[in-house]
């Protein structure tokens, strides 16, 4: 039999069980200035909200099972992978100008909770009595089939371009060079690729009950609404915490480091920002193509002209232009001024 908490598609119960799990680890890691439980308590805590709301449901059918386990397969990698990573790094660059400062600490919590809750609204409003109370869809319909196949491809991609990643890093002879190998020859980002289309899929399975006409009213809106989970997390990733992050501010590091930059520039040119795409004829696309349809908006682009900071590549070339005077001049100076 279902549990009736707060309401009837369990938002109220799982957006106060997501406070405060968060809260709870954000104590110990704000009083011990510990970073390494924070990314593992987000990936955990879709874990936990799967659970809770599967077993609150008392409806067990095969689609709620699929939809939970494949929610809880992705949190519970994505942390520990995460954890493992932290473990050896020893800290989060990211928490250097908060980690000792109460409320910007704090308000990377407060959006882990918004990021968590609202990227489990497909598994929670399907799990949830006013979707349950409705006779489901029998499972194996297209949408689950095709919403299986697209997990698993996400799932894969995630999975196997973190560890190719981490094993490119991990290697001394490595150091600061472009990451190309295995599904980076693709794509720069086949992790966030993953990640995106593994919600999708999800969303794809849950609102079987609604796509094919079996629920109504509130629960049907609330279904197709529940969308709103993997648009957040696509808008975070390209929007926000993700490319924004990594695409023009690691381009202007390597510029004026001098760091690899002109086989980045290459691999930029030859490569897709997020889908997928044979690296051989990305090179050869329009850059209104590039632009548009392959998402590598301008927000992302480098330009050396407008985004760096010119000084600091003046103070290396000439710093380097010193480091490469001939042996010989140098020795003929110091024999001058021993003579």
């Amino acid at each position: 039999m279902e549990v009736h908490a707060l309401d009837d598609y369990y938002l109220a119960i799982t957006l106060l069980i997501t406070i405060g799990y968060q809260l709870f680890f954000f104590s110990i890691a704000f009083a011990l200035k510990f970073d390494k439980l924070t990314d593992f308590a987000g990936g955990t805590n879709f874990v936990v909200l799967a659970i809770i709301t599967l077993a609150f449901s008392g409806h067990h059918h095969a689609r709620q099972i699929v939809v939970s386990l494949f929610i809880m397969l992705w949190g519970a990698r994505l942390s520990g992978f995460l954890l493992f990573r932290i473990l050896k790094t020893g800290k989060d660059d990211r928490f250097d100008d908060k980690r000792d400062k109460f409320f910007p600490f704090l308000g990377f919590w407060v959006f882990q909770m918004l990021w968590v809750w609202t990227v489990s609204l497909p598994v929670t409003i399907l799990n949830s009595p006013k979707v349950t109370y409705y006779k489901q869809p029998d499972f194996g319909t297209g949408r689950d089939i095709a919403g299986i196949v697209i997990f698993a491809l996400g799932f894969v991609m995630e999975s196997v371009s973190d560890v190719q990643k981490y094993n490119f890093r991990s290697k001394p002879e490595n150091k600061g060079k472009v990451c190309d190998v295995g599904l980076f020859v693709w794509t720069r980002h086949p992790n966030y690729f993953g990640e995106i289309i593994i919600q999708f899929s999800i969303f794809m399975i849950a609102v079987c009950p609604a796509a094919y006409g079996y629920v109504h009213d509130g629960a049907y809106s609330a279904l197709y609404a529940s969308i709103l989970g993997p648009f957040f997390l696509t808008a975070l990733l390209m929007f926000l915490s993700g490319l924004p992050l990594q695409e023009r501010p690691g381009a202007k590091k390597r510029y004026e480091s001098g760091n690899h930059w002109e086989s980045y520039k290459m691999y930029t040119e030859r490569t897709s920002i997020l889908i997928p795409f044979p690296p051989q004829l990305y090179v050869r696309m329009p850059t209104i193509l590039k632009r548009t349809v392959f998402l590598e908006f301008p927000m992302y682009v480098f330009d050396p002209a407008k985004h760096a900071d010119q000084s600091i590549v003046r103070d290396r070339e000439a710093e380097e232009a010193r480091g490469s005077e001939h042996p010989s001049s140098k020795l003929s100076d110091q024999r001058q001024s021993s003579g």
